[in-house]
């Protein structure tokens, strides 16, 4: 049943959109709130003062804050959307370092390069949220390179 609320509907729209079905509910319960741009526009989406998302502007699709990957985390079943990195970096990129490809021991076939995705360790424990640079395939075939530029570790935090 669609919300009364026209924010609400077009954040879930477009994280049903990004995510798959049903992702928009669960990023996004009835009791988030919205931060306006200048211009009227959603610019983030917070939930008990913890950041969710924020729209992007030159394409209107979203960027995940901590909060807001570890409920897509919850939702999504494992591979979806993750990209699986092995124990030796695991620390370093739940401090906010990037994702290297010579790390990443698996990768949901679907992502592409560009998209928003969790990085996740072995045990699929949420580690990270950032912008896959490579594709599933490059991420796993290649040996150099950055896989996900990390933009919030859970022992950072959200960047601002």
């Amino acid at each position: 049943m669609p919300n009364s609320d026209p924010h609400l509907n077009r954040v879930r729209i477009i994280a049903d959109y990004q995510f798959g079905k049903g992702a928009g509910s669960a990023i996004f319960p009835d009791s988030v709130v919205f931060q306006m741009s200048s211009t009227g526009r959603v610019r983030q989406i917070l939930l008990e003062g913890k950041r969710i998302a924020t729209i992007r502007a030159h394409d209107g699709m979203l960027t995940l804050g901590i909060a807001g990957a570890m409920r897509l985390h919850g939702f999504l079943k494992f591979p979806g959307n993750r990209v699986v990195v092995n124990s030796d970096s695991a620390p370093f990129v739940a401090k906010g370092k990037n994702a290297f490809a010579r790390h990443v021991v698996a990768a949901d076939p679907d992502i592409r390069a560009g998209e928003e995705v969790m990085v996740v360790d072995e045990s699929d424990n949420f580690l990270a949220t950032g912008k896959a640079v490579l594709c599933a395939l490059e991420m796993t075939a290649f040996k150099k390179g950055m896989a996900v530029e990390v933009r919030s570790g859970i022992k950072t935090g959200d960047k601002e």
